[in-house]
């Protein structure tokens, strides 16, 4: 099976009530746990790519290493530009192959926003490349993302509206509470979930994305501080949150914190316990393992689009 872009992945997403993993990549490993994973269980995925994870690992490597993994696996994905920072990085993504891009451009005013949108939309779409953007800003730091909790706002349903109608974007990241980073909540987990239903309302059928939605598995906590981490006050969104979220009209939900935490857990554990190891590929095949068990997790119980594909 050939790379897809997302158009009717999310159509069949909405309809069916799940959502679609959406996992950041940046080496082998993780290429091969995400969709091996997905294979298993028989499900979409997409595979996402930062603009530093472009300057770390580089395009042809990324896409060389995506591909041999749709040949070997026949898993059903897209590969997607996560927060494209600008016009040039989403034409470049465009033009080597990838078949969905985003265009972060929510640091702007809204009719500048939604102009550079409508800008990268126009070229992507001669090219059948799906374009994700945002509206609202969510706070956290990941890669080229660090916005502060003072500088955050949420989506406005009216306003999503009219941005759709201006950009012409095929899905729209929206902000309800959610972050980036490890670090989500200091108290009670809440997203603004009247937020989503109003959108939803105003727009059937849209499909709509969670950014910074991992849920920061407390026993991976856990044993990333026995094994010499220090991560004490981490915090994700709760499982069944997104879970609802996935069944209303989310339909791609971003998962990055999540794939760090375990694959930084299973390497501090194989140096602790064994301490004589040198070989990449005993610690590396260790966290390729987790991260491969913690997606079909996601998949089953937080996406639910096993056996979707």
């Amino acid at each position: 099976m050939a790379m897809v872009n997302t158009r009717e992945m999310f159509k069949k997403a909405y309809r069916g009530g799940y959502a679609i993993g959406a996992f950041n990549i940046n080496n082998m490993e993780i290429i091969q746990a995400v969709t091996e994973a997905a294979a298993e269980l028989n499900s979409p995925v997409i595979l996402q790519v930062s603009k530093s994870a472009l300057e770390y690992a580089h395009a042809p490597y990324l896409i060389g290493m995506v591909r041999a993994a749709v040949e070997e696996t026949g898993v059903e994905l897209a590969l997607h530009l996560d927060h494209g920072p600008d016009f040039e990085t989403c034409k470049k993504c465009v033009d080597c192959g990838f078949t969905s891009v985003m265009i972060d451009a929510s640091s702007l005013p809204f009719e500048q926003n939604a102009e550079l949108t409508a800008k990268v939309v126009e070229y992507a779409h001669k090219y059948d490349v799906t374009v994700e953007a945002e509206l609202g800003r969510l706070a956290g730091i990941e890669d080229e993302v660090n916005v502060s909790s003072d500088h955050a706002f949420y989506t406005d349903p009216a306003d999503a509206v009219k941005f759709v109608e201006l950009s012409g974007c095929d899905s729209l990241a929206i902000a309800i509470g959610t972050s980036h980073g490890a670090y989500k909540f200091s108290g009670k987990a809440e997203l603004r979930m009247d937020i989503l239903r109003e959108i939803q309302a105003l727009m059937p059928e849209y499909p709509i994305v969670l950014h910074g939605a991992s849920s920061v598995d407390p026993k991976v906590i856990d044993v990333i501080n026995e094994f010499g981490g220090n991560m004490k006050s981490a915090a994700g969104v709760p499982e069944h949150i997104l879970r609802e979220a996935s069944s209303l009209a989310v339909c791609k939900i971003n998962m990055d914190t999540d794939i760090r935490l375990a694959m930084t857990a299973a390497i501090r554990k194989v140096f602790a316990q064994k301490p004589d190891v040198f070989d990449p590929r005993k610690y590396l095949g260790a966290a390729r393992a987790d991260i491969k068990e913690t997606v079909k997790h996601k998949i089953t119980y937080v996406l639910g689009s096993d056996n979707k594909a």
